[in-house]
Protein backbone atom coordinates (compact mmCIF):
# COMPACT_ATOMS: atom_id res chain seq x y z
CA UNK A 1 0.00 0.00 0.00
CA UNK A 2 2.72 2.59 0.69
CA UNK A 3 4.53 1.37 -1.96
CA UNK A 4 2.55 1.60 -4.36
CA UNK A 5 1.18 5.78 -2.96
CA UNK A 6 5.06 6.41 -3.20
CA UNK A 7 5.12 5.34 -7.11
CA UNK A 8 1.86 7.68 -7.48
CA UNK A 9 3.91 10.21 -6.14
CA UNK A 10 5.01 13.05 -8.54
CA UNK A 11 9.29 14.32 -8.73
CA UNK A 12 8.49 18.27 -7.82
CA UNK A 13 8.32 20.34 -10.89
CA UNK A 14 11.64 22.41 -10.67
CA UNK A 15 10.37 25.89 -11.72
CA UNK A 16 10.52 26.94 -15.14
CA UNK A 17 12.49 30.00 -15.48
CA UNK A 18 12.48 32.11 -18.52
CA UNK A 19 15.16 34.32 -19.58
CA UNK A 20 16.87 37.12 -22.19
CA UNK A 21 20.05 38.81 -22.85
CA UNK A 22 21.54 34.77 -22.32
CA UNK A 23 24.19 35.78 -24.64
CA UNK A 24 26.02 38.48 -22.68
CA UNK A 25 28.07 38.73 -19.81
CA UNK A 26 25.59 38.26 -16.89
CA UNK A 27 23.52 36.27 -18.69
CA UNK A 28 26.05 33.42 -19.64
CA UNK A 29 26.63 33.29 -16.30
CA UNK A 30 22.96 33.32 -15.40
CA UNK A 31 22.51 30.22 -17.90
CA UNK A 32 25.11 28.29 -16.00
CA UNK A 33 24.40 28.68 -12.57
CA UNK A 34 20.34 28.99 -12.43
CA UNK A 35 20.08 25.00 -13.56
CA UNK A 36 22.73 24.46 -10.45
CA UNK A 37 20.01 25.90 -7.99
CA UNK A 38 16.96 23.80 -9.55
CA UNK A 39 15.91 26.29 -11.85
CA UNK A 40 14.66 25.05 -15.44
CA UNK A 41 16.16 27.64 -18.18
CA UNK A 42 14.40 28.76 -21.47
CA UNK A 43 16.39 31.34 -23.10
CA UNK A 44 14.66 33.66 -25.30
CA UNK A 45 16.34 34.54 -28.41
CA UNK A 46 16.34 37.10 -31.51
CA UNK A 47 18.41 35.02 -33.54
CA UNK A 48 19.25 30.50 -33.14
CA UNK A 49 22.07 30.76 -31.17
CA UNK A 50 24.63 28.16 -29.78
CA UNK A 51 23.62 27.08 -26.34
CA UNK A 52 24.55 24.31 -23.95
CA UNK A 53 23.27 20.93 -24.15
CA UNK A 54 20.00 20.19 -22.45
CA UNK A 55 18.92 24.35 -22.62
CA UNK A 56 15.96 24.86 -24.10
CA UNK A 57 15.41 27.96 -26.31
CA UNK A 58 12.61 29.97 -28.12
CA UNK A 59 13.18 32.12 -30.77
CA UNK A 60 11.10 35.46 -30.33
CA UNK A 61 13.11 37.97 -32.72
CA UNK A 62 14.00 41.42 -31.69
CA UNK A 63 12.57 42.91 -28.20
CA UNK A 64 11.41 45.77 -30.01
CA UNK A 65 9.20 43.99 -31.91
CA UNK A 66 8.97 40.32 -30.95
CA UNK A 67 6.93 37.79 -31.96
CA UNK A 68 5.82 34.11 -30.96
CA UNK A 69 5.17 35.47 -27.50
CA UNK A 70 2.38 33.02 -26.31
CA UNK A 71 4.61 30.03 -27.26
CA UNK A 72 7.65 31.24 -26.02
CA UNK A 73 5.86 31.99 -22.41
CA UNK A 74 3.94 29.13 -22.00
CA UNK A 75 4.16 27.15 -18.43
CA UNK A 76 7.00 29.86 -17.63
CA UNK A 77 6.73 30.30 -13.87
CA UNK A 78 8.98 33.65 -14.03
CA UNK A 79 11.44 35.57 -16.35
CA UNK A 80 14.28 37.10 -15.88
CA UNK A 81 15.18 40.07 -18.19
CA UNK A 82 18.58 40.82 -18.63
CA UNK A 83 18.41 41.92 -22.20
CA UNK A 84 19.40 45.67 -23.26
CA UNK A 85 22.12 48.18 -24.26
CA UNK A 86 24.94 47.94 -22.05
CA UNK A 87 26.64 51.45 -20.87
CA UNK A 88 29.77 50.49 -22.02
CA UNK A 89 28.07 51.10 -25.93
CA UNK A 90 29.73 54.17 -26.03
CA UNK A 91 28.44 56.43 -28.69
CA UNK A 92 24.78 55.04 -28.73
CA UNK A 93 22.30 57.77 -28.49
CA UNK A 94 20.13 59.02 -26.44
CA UNK A 95 17.35 57.03 -28.63
CA UNK A 96 18.77 53.85 -28.81
CA UNK A 97 18.61 53.25 -24.99
CA UNK A 98 15.13 54.80 -24.45
CA UNK A 99 14.56 52.36 -27.79
CA UNK A 100 16.26 48.80 -26.43
CA UNK A 101 16.02 49.43 -22.11
CA UNK A 102 12.79 51.47 -22.17
CA UNK A 103 10.37 50.71 -24.57
CA UNK A 104 11.48 47.19 -25.63
CA UNK A 105 11.31 46.14 -21.70
CA UNK A 106 7.95 47.47 -21.14
CA UNK A 107 6.27 46.03 -24.52
CA UNK A 108 7.97 42.68 -23.65
CA UNK A 109 6.54 42.96 -19.81
CA UNK A 110 2.62 43.51 -21.10
CA UNK A 111 3.27 40.39 -22.49
CA UNK A 112 4.68 38.30 -20.29
CA UNK A 113 1.77 40.30 -18.20
CA UNK A 114 -0.75 38.75 -20.97
CA UNK A 115 0.58 35.32 -20.84
CA UNK A 116 -0.44 35.41 -16.71
CA UNK A 117 3.38 35.46 -15.28
CA UNK A 118 3.34 37.04 -12.18
CA UNK A 119 7.05 37.54 -11.31
CA UNK A 120 9.23 39.83 -13.45
CA UNK A 121 12.98 40.23 -12.57
CA UNK A 122 14.55 42.91 -14.73
CA UNK A 123 18.62 43.46 -14.49
CA UNK A 124 18.56 47.25 -13.99
CA UNK A 125 21.67 49.42 -12.63
CA UNK A 126 22.83 51.58 -9.93
CA UNK A 127 23.24 53.89 -12.79
CA UNK A 128 18.90 54.38 -12.64
CA UNK A 129 19.79 55.40 -9.48
CA UNK A 130 22.51 57.94 -9.74
CA UNK A 131 25.62 59.42 -11.35
CA UNK A 132 28.91 57.26 -11.73
CA UNK A 133 29.91 59.19 -8.21
CA UNK A 134 27.89 60.32 -5.40
CA UNK A 135 27.56 61.39 -2.09
CA UNK A 136 26.69 59.74 0.76
CA UNK A 137 25.05 56.11 0.69
CA UNK A 138 22.72 54.98 -1.95
CA UNK A 139 19.65 53.72 -0.50
CA UNK A 140 16.25 53.06 -2.44
CA UNK A 141 14.53 55.93 -0.16
CA UNK A 142 16.67 58.06 -2.06
CA UNK A 143 15.47 60.07 -4.89
CA UNK A 144 16.45 58.88 -8.15
CA UNK A 145 19.12 60.75 -10.06
CA UNK A 146 20.51 59.47 -13.25
CA UNK A 147 23.21 61.34 -14.61
CA UNK A 148 23.06 59.66 -18.38
CA UNK A 149 21.39 58.31 -21.65
CA UNK A 150 21.63 54.66 -19.82
CA UNK A 151 20.33 55.61 -16.40
CA UNK A 152 17.33 57.67 -17.46
CA UNK A 153 16.25 54.72 -19.80
CA UNK A 154 16.68 52.01 -16.88
CA UNK A 155 14.83 54.22 -14.50
CA UNK A 156 12.39 54.76 -17.09
CA UNK A 157 11.78 51.22 -17.52
CA UNK A 158 11.64 51.04 -13.43
CA UNK A 159 8.69 53.43 -13.93
CA UNK A 160 6.97 51.50 -16.77
CA UNK A 161 6.89 48.35 -15.13
CA UNK A 162 5.26 49.78 -11.91
CA UNK A 163 2.36 50.59 -14.23
CA UNK A 164 2.06 47.19 -15.03
CA UNK A 165 0.18 44.71 -12.46
CA UNK A 166 3.17 42.39 -12.60
CA UNK A 167 5.06 41.34 -9.64
CA UNK A 168 8.01 42.94 -10.80
CA UNK A 169 11.39 43.89 -9.01
CA UNK A 170 14.46 45.51 -10.78
CA UNK A 171 17.78 44.39 -9.34
CA UNK A 172 19.72 48.21 -9.15
CA UNK A 173 23.02 46.43 -10.01
CA UNK A 174 26.69 47.28 -8.57
CA UNK A 175 29.71 47.79 -10.94
CA UNK A 176 29.41 43.66 -11.79
CA UNK A 177 32.80 41.81 -11.93
CA UNK A 178 33.96 38.41 -12.62
CA UNK A 179 35.34 36.47 -15.45
CA UNK A 180 34.85 38.19 -19.28
CA UNK A 181 34.00 41.70 -17.55
CA UNK A 182 34.70 44.76 -19.94
CA UNK A 183 34.26 48.31 -19.50
CA UNK A 184 35.81 49.97 -16.86
CA UNK A 185 36.31 46.84 -14.72
CA UNK A 186 38.38 45.36 -17.56
CA UNK A 187 40.74 48.81 -17.17
CA UNK A 188 41.17 48.13 -13.49
CA UNK A 189 41.95 45.08 -13.79
CA UNK A 190 44.50 45.38 -16.78
CA UNK A 191 45.61 47.55 -14.40
CA UNK A 192 46.21 45.52 -11.71
CA UNK A 193 47.71 42.98 -14.01
CA UNK A 194 50.51 45.25 -15.28
CA UNK A 195 54.37 45.06 -13.44
CA UNK A 196 54.55 48.62 -12.64
CA UNK A 197 53.54 50.17 -9.09
CA UNK A 198 50.47 52.57 -9.53
CA UNK A 199 50.19 55.65 -7.76
CA UNK A 200 46.93 55.30 -6.50
CA UNK A 201 47.79 55.12 -2.66
CA UNK A 202 46.15 58.32 -1.99
CA UNK A 203 42.51 57.70 -3.64
CA UNK A 204 40.18 57.48 -0.70
CA UNK A 205 36.85 57.33 -2.32
CA UNK A 206 35.11 53.93 -2.06
CA UNK A 207 32.87 52.18 -4.09
CA UNK A 208 30.17 49.33 -4.52
CA UNK A 209 31.37 46.20 -6.45
CA UNK A 210 28.80 42.95 -7.34
CA UNK A 211 30.34 40.04 -7.52
CA UNK A 212 28.73 37.42 -10.26
CA UNK A 213 28.24 34.77 -7.52
CA UNK A 214 26.53 37.46 -4.86
CA UNK A 215 24.17 38.90 -8.12
CA UNK A 216 23.24 35.08 -9.06
CA UNK A 217 21.93 34.86 -5.42
CA UNK A 218 20.39 37.99 -5.56
CA UNK A 219 18.54 36.61 -8.67
CA UNK A 220 17.58 33.63 -6.81
CA UNK A 221 16.06 35.26 -3.54
CA UNK A 222 14.01 37.84 -6.14
CA UNK A 223 12.77 34.46 -7.72
CA UNK A 224 11.93 32.58 -4.86
CA UNK A 225 10.29 34.93 -2.01
CA UNK A 226 6.67 34.53 -1.48
CA UNK A 227 6.67 38.31 -0.74
CA UNK A 228 5.37 40.79 -3.35
CA UNK A 229 8.19 43.02 -4.72
CA UNK A 230 7.02 45.75 -7.10
CA UNK A 231 10.26 47.86 -6.29
CA UNK A 232 13.51 48.52 -6.53
CA UNK A 233 16.47 46.55 -4.73
CA UNK A 234 20.01 47.60 -4.83
CA UNK A 235 22.31 44.83 -4.96
CA UNK A 236 26.01 45.26 -3.94
CA UNK A 237 28.74 43.10 -1.97
CA UNK A 238 28.17 44.54 1.23
CA UNK A 239 31.42 46.37 1.99
CA UNK A 240 32.72 49.39 -0.52
CA UNK A 241 36.54 49.13 -1.27
CA UNK A 242 39.07 51.84 -2.44
CA UNK A 243 40.59 51.80 -5.69
CA UNK A 244 43.68 50.70 -4.12
CA UNK A 245 41.71 48.17 -2.18
CA UNK A 246 40.98 46.89 -4.92
CA UNK A 247 44.50 46.74 -7.03
CA UNK A 248 45.63 44.87 -3.85
CA UNK A 249 43.63 42.26 -3.72
CA UNK A 250 44.13 41.40 -7.34
CA UNK A 251 47.54 41.68 -6.98
CA UNK A 252 47.15 39.34 -4.32
CA UNK A 253 45.36 37.07 -6.51
CA UNK A 254 48.08 37.43 -8.48
CA UNK A 255 50.80 36.18 -5.45
CA UNK A 256 52.26 39.84 -5.81
CA UNK A 257 52.06 42.55 -3.52
CA UNK A 258 49.95 45.79 -3.79
CA UNK A 259 52.81 47.85 -5.42
CA UNK A 260 51.04 51.08 -5.00
CA UNK A 261 52.49 54.53 -3.85
CA UNK A 262 51.24 58.20 -3.30
CA UNK A 263 50.76 60.58 -5.71
CA UNK A 264 48.58 64.22 -4.78
CA UNK A 265 45.40 64.32 -6.70
CA UNK A 266 45.77 67.40 -8.20
CA UNK A 267 49.43 65.85 -9.97
CA UNK A 268 47.35 62.70 -10.59
CA UNK A 269 44.34 64.27 -12.59
CA UNK A 270 46.66 66.66 -14.27
CA UNK A 271 48.76 63.56 -15.67
CA UNK A 272 45.57 61.54 -16.65
CA UNK A 273 44.65 64.97 -18.79
CA UNK A 274 47.84 65.17 -20.28
CA UNK A 275 47.54 61.40 -21.38
CA UNK A 276 43.88 62.15 -22.56
CA UNK A 277 42.46 59.47 -20.16
CA UNK A 278 40.53 62.37 -17.72
CA UNK A 279 37.32 60.92 -19.06
CA UNK A 280 38.13 57.10 -18.83
CA UNK A 281 39.83 57.68 -14.69
CA UNK A 282 37.24 60.48 -13.92
CA UNK A 283 35.08 57.62 -11.33
CA UNK A 284 38.53 56.81 -9.81
CA UNK A 285 38.21 60.47 -7.52
CA UNK A 286 34.70 59.73 -6.35
CA UNK A 287 32.95 57.51 -4.39
CA UNK A 288 29.72 55.03 -5.75
CA UNK A 289 28.68 53.51 -2.54
CA UNK A 290 25.20 51.26 -2.11
CA UNK A 291 23.54 49.93 0.80
CA UNK A 292 22.25 46.16 -0.06
CA UNK A 293 20.32 46.29 3.25
CA UNK A 294 17.06 45.88 1.85
CA UNK A 295 17.81 43.04 -0.19
CA UNK A 296 19.32 41.28 2.89
CA UNK A 297 15.92 41.26 4.53
CA UNK A 298 14.52 38.96 2.12
CA UNK A 299 16.98 36.82 3.90
CA UNK A 300 20.38 37.45 0.42
CA UNK A 301 23.22 36.09 2.01
CA UNK A 302 25.86 37.16 -0.86
CA UNK A 303 28.52 33.88 -1.04
CA UNK A 304 31.72 35.88 -2.15
CA UNK A 305 33.70 38.45 0.00
CA UNK A 306 34.48 41.34 -2.63
CA UNK A 307 37.97 41.07 -1.63
CA UNK A 308 38.51 37.04 -1.96
CA UNK A 309 36.48 37.49 -4.81
CA UNK A 310 39.10 40.09 -6.73
CA UNK A 311 42.05 37.78 -5.95
CA UNK A 312 40.16 34.61 -7.41
CA UNK A 313 39.61 37.13 -10.56
CA UNK A 314 43.28 37.26 -11.37
CA UNK A 315 44.44 34.07 -9.87
CA UNK A 316 42.12 32.09 -11.97
CA UNK A 317 42.31 33.60 -15.04
CA UNK A 318 43.39 31.95 -18.20
CA UNK A 319 46.51 34.59 -18.31
CA UNK A 320 47.51 34.57 -15.13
Amino acid sequence: MNQQAGKAQKTPRKPLVALTGATGFIGRYLLKELPKRGYRVRVLLRRPAALPAGCASALIGDLAKPYNMAEALAEVDAVIHSAGLASTMSGSPEDDYRLFNTEATVGFAKAVQRAGIKRFVFLSSIRAQSGPTAEGVLTEDREPRPTDAYGRSKLAAEQGLAETNLDWVALRLALVYGPGVEGNMARLIKLAGSPYPLPLAGLKAEHSLLALDNLVEAVDKALATAETLRRPLIVADPKPLTIGAMIAAMRHGLGRRAGLFYVPKPLLKAALRAAGQSESYAPLFGSLVADPSALARLAWVPPVATQEGLAALLRDAPSA
